[in-house]
């Protein structure tokens, strides 16, 4: 099983190299989205199909990472020329470092905020507990929007540095999906699928449930913020537009299919569905099918890609790998 699991590894890190120093600018692009959006789907799994935590705030840790990031590796000349509708502060103007830091730091601010904002969200569960973390989302959103001597407002940030590129958001995404897994076969991700399957009966057993909660939530939000801080380098511009509710919708669509509480899934789903938007992009051209011109439809892909979701989800209600992971296919096929 161990050399399984070294022969995937190095696959994935040969993968990631071959792909950034070979592939055409267009495919890395694409795989540097998927692999973005994989970190966040990742991250946002262990808190809402590991520990059961039908969590909504997704869009708001990323925001943050994505900022943090931002303004950590932008020079202090450009914010100056940048910051059009009110100078920016003091403290804006000082933060500045590389980009490694300035990930860590991104992860580091969003994981202290989940800290801070579990003490009243887990004081509620289910529905309200959506509801609660989907208002955050909001509250950071307006923040961006209207702290314009921290954030420039609407306008947004322009001409970040474009660090990332595949060595980075594809070796972020291997780091992210093992310490998932070290996670969830930890005795903390035991106590994270007590919690979820029965919380009550877990706190019977002695499990501090609210602690393995916000430890689920920190550790989420940590590379949810890492994850902002990548999107925010590949993208070199952000927007409070770009930090709404879809965003976490999309990460919802991608555990589901994958499989609540499967990272292996969550792996799969990241590159269907953000894949998928783009392999079915023909769909929206002129295509000539034998001789019969169809003219272009805009948005024809949306409605196929759409449609092929409800099928997967009719034959596989429960993800492409439910709960399961592929190093527990492989020791099924071993016994």
């Amino acid at each position: 099983m161990k050399i399984i699991k070294l022969v995937m590894l190095s696959v994935a890190i040969l993968f990631v190299i071959f792909a950034q120093n070979n592939l055409d600018p267009y495919t890395v692009s694409i795989l540097n989205n998927m692999a973005i959006f994989g970190i966040l789907a990742l991250s946002y799994n262990l808190i809402n199909g590991v520990a059961g935590q039908f969590s909504l705030e997704p869009n708001g840790f990323v925001a943050i990472g994505a900022y943090v990031t931002a303004l950590l590796i932008l020079p202090a000349s450009s914010k100056i020329d940048m910051f059009a509708l009110e100078d920016p502060a003091p403290i804006i103007l000082a933060m500045h470092t590389s980009f490694f830091p300035a990930l860590l730091m991104s992860g580091i601010v969003a994981a202290v905020l989940a800290f801070i904002l579990s003490i009243p969200v887990f004081r509620v569960r289910g529905d309200y507990l959506a509801i609660v973390t989907l208002g955050f989302g909001f509250i950071i959103r307006i923040f961006a929007m209207n702290q314009t001597k921290y954030t420039n407002g609407a306008m947004g940030l322009n001409d970040i540095p474009g660090n990332a590129n595949l060595l980075w958001t594809g070796g972020i995404i291997i780091v992210t999906f093992i310490v998932m897994l070290n996670v969830i076969y930890s005795k903390y991700g035991r106590a994270m699928k007590a919690v979820r399957d029965d919380e009550d009966a877990a706190t019977a057993m002695g499990i501090n449930t609210f602690w393995i909660k916000t430890y689920a939530f920190m550790t989420s939000a940590f590379f949810e913020g890492v994850g902002g801080g990548l999107m925010a380098s590949l993208l070199t511009t952000i927007s409070p537009d770009q930090f709404t509710f879809l965003l976490t919708f999309q990460l919802l669509i991608i555990i589901v299919l994958g499989g609540l509480g499967s990272m292996s899934g969550t792996l799969i789903g990241a590159v269907l569905v953000m894949g998928g938007t783009e392999w079915l992009r023909f769909l929206d051209q002129n295509m000539d099918i034998f001789g019969y011109n169809t003219g272009a439809h805009p948005g024809l892909r949306m409605v196929v890609f759409s449609i092929l979701l409800i099928i997967m989800m009719l034959f596989a209600r429960k993800g492409i790998f439910g709960s399961s992971e592929l190093t527990d296919i492989f020791k099924r096929g071993k016994q």
